[in-house]
C-alpha cells in the first residue's frame, strides 16, 4: 500500500545519513603493508612484462624481417621460373606459327597441284570422246584406248590420293592453330602472373598502396601445386612439340606425293602420245597403200572399159561375116536338081559360119565376164574410197583433234 512504501523509503533515507564506519589502527597499518606488497608485486610484474615485450617486439621484428626477406627471394625466384617458362613458351609459339606458316604454303601446294590435274583430266576424258566419233572398222579397241583409259584412271586415281592428303593437311593445320591457341592461353597467364608478382616485389612497408586483406590468407581450392603447374605448361609444349613434328612429316610425305603424281601424269602422257603417234602412222600408212591400190583400181576400170568396148566392137564386127556366110548358104540353096552339090564350098561355107559363131559365143562370154568385173572393181573402187574416208575420219580425230589438243599440255 502507499502508506507502507513511505516507511520504506524512510528507513532508506535513514541509512544513507549515517556516519562512515571507523577503523583500528592495526587494520591501518595492515592496509597499507597490503598496498605496499601490491604495489611492488605489480611493478615487478609490469618490469617483466616490459622486458618480455621487448623481447618479444625485438624477436617478431627480426622474424618479420627475415620472412619479408625470404618472401622477396621466393618471389624473385618465382619471377625466374615464370619468366623461363615464358621464355620456352614464346620459343614454342613462334615455332608453332612458322610451322602453321609452313603448312599453309603446303596446302597451297596440294591445292595447286589438284588444280593442275583438272587440264590433263579434262584432255583425257576429251579425247576418249573424239575416238568414239570413229566409224566402221576403224572402231578399234586399240592401245591407244587402252593408254587413255588408263590415264583417265590414273588422273583421277591422283586427285582422289591428293585431296586425302589435303584434307590431311587441313586438320594438321587445325591440331597446330589448337596447339598454338593454348600456348598463348598460357603465356597470357604467365604474363599477367608474371606482372603481378613484379608488382608484389616492389611493394614494401613503405608503399601507399597496401592494405589488410585477412580473407585472402588461406589456400585457395582452385590452386595447383608447382609441379602441376611446370606440368601443365610441359603438357602445352609437348602436344606443340607433337604435333610440328607430325607435320613436319607430313610435309615430306606432300613433297613426295606431288613429285611422285606429277611424274606419274608425265609419264603416262608420254606413253599416250606415243601410241597416238604409233596409231596415226599405223593410219597414215593404211590410207597411203588404200589410196595406192585405188589408184590401181580406178586404172584398171579404165583399161577394163577398154577391153569391153573392145569385145563389144569386136562382136559388132562378126555380125557382117556372120551375115554374108549365110546369105550365101541361104542362096545357095537354092540351085536346082542336080546341081545342089555338097561342094567344097558348102562345107567351108558351114565351117566359116560355125567359126564366126564360136567366135561371137567366146566375144560374148569374155564382154560378160568383163562387165562381171567391172561391177566388182566399181564395188571394191567404192569399198576402198570409204575406207580411206574412214582412214581419213579417224585420222583427223587422233591427229588434229587429240594430238593438236595434247599439244597443249605442260611438258
Amino acid at each position: 500500500s502507499p502508506r507502507q512504501q513511505d516507511k520504506r523509503q524512510g528507513k532508506q533515507m535513514a541509512k544513507l545519513v549515517q556516519s562512515p564506519p571507523k577503523y583500528t589502527p592495526e587494520e591501518w597499518h595492515s592496509s597499507n603493508a597490503t598496498q605496499y606488497r601490491t604495489s611492488d608485486m605489480e611493478r615487478a610484474a609490469a618490469e617483466r612484462l616490459r622486458a618480455e615485450s621487448e623481447r618479444l617486439r625485438n624477436d617478431r621484428e627480426i622474424k618479420t624481417h627475415r620472412s619479408q626477406q625470404d618472401v622477396n627471394k621466393k618471389l624473385e625466384q618465382r619471377e625466374t621460373d615464370i619468366r623461363f617458362w615464358k621464355s620456352e613458351l614464346n620459343r614454342q609459339h613462334d615455332e608453332t606459327v612458322r610451322e602453321i606458316s609452313a603448312m599453309l604454303e603446303y596446302k597451297e601446294k596440294l591445292e595447286k597441284a589438284m588444280s593442275d590435274t583438272d587440264f590433263p583430266l579434262h584432255v583425257g576424258q576429251t579425247c576418249q570422246g573424239f575416238r568414239t566419233g570413229r566409224v566402221g572398222i576403224d572402231l578399234v579397241h586399240d592401245d591407244v584406248e587402252i593408254q587413255l583409259i588408263k590415264e583417265v584412271e590414273i588422273i583421277e586415281g591422283i586427285r582422289a590420293l591428293l585431296q586425302r592428303t589435303l584434307e590431311q593437311a587441313t586438320e594438321q593445320i587445325r591440331l597446330l592453330r589448337s596447339k598454338k591457341f593454348y600456348l598463348e592461353k598460357d603465356l597470357k597467364d604467365k604474363f599477367t602472373a608474371l606482372s603481378i608478382d613484379e608488382h608484389c616485389s616492389t611493394l614494401n612497408n613503405q608503399s601507399p598502396d597496401i592494405g589488410f586483406s585477412p580473407d585472402r590468407a588461406i589456400i585457395d581450392t582452385k590452386s595447383v601445386t608447382p609441379n602441376e603447374w611446370e606440368t601443365f605448361s610441359d603438357r602445352n609444349i609437348l602436344k606443340a612439340e607433337s604435333e610440328r613434328a607430325v607435320a613436319a612429316t607430313l610435309r615430306g610425305v606432300i613433297d613426295d606425293v606431288v613429285d611422285s603424281t606429277r611424274n606419274d601424269i608425265k609419264r603416262q602422257r608420254q606413253v599416250v602420245n606415243a601410241a597416238f603417234n604409233k596409231r596415226i602412222q599405223e593410219q597414215t600408212e593404211a590410207k597411203e597403200t588404200l589410196e595406192s591400190h585405188l589408184s590401181k583400181v580406178v586404172a584398171e576400170i579404165g583399161e577394163m572399159e577398154s577391153n569391153i568396148a573392145a569385145l563389144e566392137e569386136a562382136i559388132a564386127s562378126k555380125i557382117p561375116p556372120m551375115k554374108v556366110a549365110q546369105t550365101r548358104l541361104e542362096t545357095r540353096a537354092q540351085r536346082p536338081n542336080v546341081e545342089l552339090v555338097r561342094d567344097p564350098v558348102q562345107y567351108r561355107l558351114m565351117e566359116e559360119v560355125a567359126e564366126i559363131t564360136e567366135t561371137l559365143q567366146q566375144l560374148q562370154a569374155q564382154l560378160a565376164d568383163s562387165h562381171s568385173s567391172l561391177k566388182s572393181l566399181d564395188r571394191r573402187q567404192l569399198s576402198l574410197e570409204e575406207d580411206i574416208q574412214v582412214k581419213s575420219n579417224s585420222l583427223n580425230i587422233d591427229q588434229n583433234q587429240c594430238m593438236a589438243l595434247r599439244q597443249q599440255l605442260p611438258e
